[in-house]
């Protein structure tokens, strides 16, 4: 087991009534001016947004307002918010809404106190010093940005969309109130849960062998998506599995199921190129993308013992002990039966509606390598000319 740390200072005030606490938790973390950070009509149209600026005006909380952030959220809104919060004197954030606004609070917050472009830190040019306080009253359990360090923005001069990771920008607390994703679209749904597994599996798919503890974490907490995901698709106000994925979603990104371990993150990082080019829902990227990448890995026979175990302790496949290489193969193929079955693609075929080109294959695998200056992954390293066999196997041209 390898040596970490781990470090998860996120309050979380989870359930139905989590919400009526909103204004008492701005005020113990310092907040007395607000930016209210949303995305779309949703969080309007549900009636949360009038709920959060009524019980912020009756607490005599000064606020100001920005919506207008979309899936992989853009630069130019990041900059506009940083713009307001000085003008305004904004001293803490409230993200209403998904990862995606939590990582564009989080991204503002780096920039109000920096002196540069705030672009500096995902161009490797800067490490962030400072950041302002961000709450959450999240409606979307996926991308686990509610209790994780890391932070995903998209420039929109080029598409070019990359990650950062700082203790800095860990949220002071997440409301999570489950009734709150009872009516998100069965596609965002399964596109949610997709994130999630994906998140530990990134993390359960390494070299390391030996930290039985930690690997029976992440397959309890796959197994319970999984099994969740299935039942909330046939009721959406299921609450007990709706609170299941929801607090799934953040143990799977607060480097919980990493500990003692080496991550991996080849198939994030991968897919940050086909969401930024295509504009997909991360999460279906991911379920595009596994089975093409599961398979290249399980080329080197030493990584095959790994994804026999998901097979058996997460995927239920019976272990065929004189075939190894095919007990992890049918692991794979039913992971991507799962994904069909609540509408997730598994090619990029059925993601885009078509193949892809060899001139947006090279683009893609230009940015993720950043012109063959780096690499990717961990359990199989991955150089350019993997990342271009990868993209052509779920491109369905090997």
């Amino acid at each position: 087991m390898k040596d970490f740390n781990f470090y998860a200072p996120t309050q979380v005030v989870f359930g139905r009534s989590s919400e009526e606490r909103l204004t008492e938790l701005i005020r113990h973390y310092g907040g007395s001016r607000v930016l209210v950070h949303y995305g779309g009509g949703s969080a309007r149209r549900s009636g949360l947004l009038d709920k959060v600026f009524g019980m912020l005006d009756d607490a005599a909380i000064p606020y100001c307002e920005l919506g207008g952030v979309v899936p992989n959220p853009l630069l130019s809104l990041v900059e506009e918010g940083i713009t307001l919060c000085r003008k305004e004197g904004v001293d803490f954030i409230l993200a209403v809404g998904g990862g995606s606004v939590i990582d564009s609070a989080k991204a503002i917050g780096y920039g109000v106190p920096y002196d540069g472009d705030v672009w500096d830190f995902w161009d490797g040019k800067a490490q962030p010093r400072a950041c302002l306080p961000i709450g959450v009253m999240l409606t979307i359990p996926a991308a686990g940005s509610e209790m994780s360090s890391s932070c995903v923005i998209t420039k929109d001069d080029g598409l070019i969309k990359r990650g950062i990771n700082s203790d800095l920008c860990r949220c002071k607390f997440a409301i999570m109130n489950p009734e709150r994703t009872f009516t998100l679209p069965p596609y965002q749904t399964a596109a949610g849960a997709t994130d999630i597994m994906m998140h530990t599996m990134e993390r359960y798919f390494t070299r390391h062998q030996d930290m039985t503890l930690t690997d029976s974490i992440a397959e309890a907490l796959l197994r319970t998506v999984k099994d969740s995901a299935i039942e909330v698709m046939r009721n959406p106000e299921d609450y007990r599995n709706r609170a299941q994925i929801m607090w799934a979603g953040s143990l799977a990104h607060n480097d919980l199921t990493e500990c003692g371990t080496e991550k991996d993150f080849a198939t994030h990082r991968l897919e940050h190129e086909l969401s930024a080019l295509f504009g997909v829902t991360h999460g279906a990227g991911l379920a595009a993308l596994w089975g093409s990448w599961a398979r290249y890995v399980c080329q080197v026979e030493a990584n095959i013992p790994r994804f026999v175990r998901f097979a058996v302790n997460v995927m239920g496949v019976d272990n065929d002990f004189t075939d190894p290489a095919g007990t992890a193969e049918r692991g794979i193929r039913s992971i991507e039966q799962f994904f069909r079955s609540i509408g997730m693609p598994v090619s990029i075929p059925e993601l885009i509606g078509r193949h892809v080109t060899d001139e947006e294959i090279d683009e893609m695998v230009g940015k993720a390598s950043r012109n063959s200056t780096i690499t990717l992954g961990a359990i199989r390293v991955l150089h350019p000319d993997d990342m271009h066999k990868i993209y052509n196997m779920a491109n369905g041209i090997e």
